[in-house]
């Protein structure tokens, strides 16, 4: 099972009210193997979005979603990384929601 974790920043505090990476896919996809963590992506996918508030205004919204290879491949393509927040995706795959330690 793969898993497409695509970030947004719903809330920005930015001068201009805008996040300088607006209209770019940042994505990350992760692969599922065996029963426990097939168990973990359906328990990830129930929820499906996950937020995060950086506590200055500024907050991070991750939304999930199941893909096959094929789509796999294209976001693969098409994504501008994470934009260092990968951590975002380990803490909801360990702990089903984002903390930052």
């Amino acid at each position: 099972m793969k898993l497409q974790f695509t970030l947004s920043m719903p809330s920005v505090n930015s001068w201009n009210g805008k996040w300088s990476g607006d209209g770019n896919l940042y994505a990350i996809v992760e692969s599922f193997r065996g029963k426990t963590d097939e168990r973990r992506a359906k328990e990830i996918l129930d929820k499906g979005y996950f937020h995060y508030n950086f506590g200055d205004g500024w907050s991070a919204g991750v939304k999930v979603a199941q893909i096959d290879n094929k789509e796999a491949n294209k976001i693969m393509r098409k994504t501008q990384g994470f934009c260092g927040y990968d951590w975002m995706v380990r803490s909801i795959i360990n702990k089903l929601k984002i903390e930052s330690n």
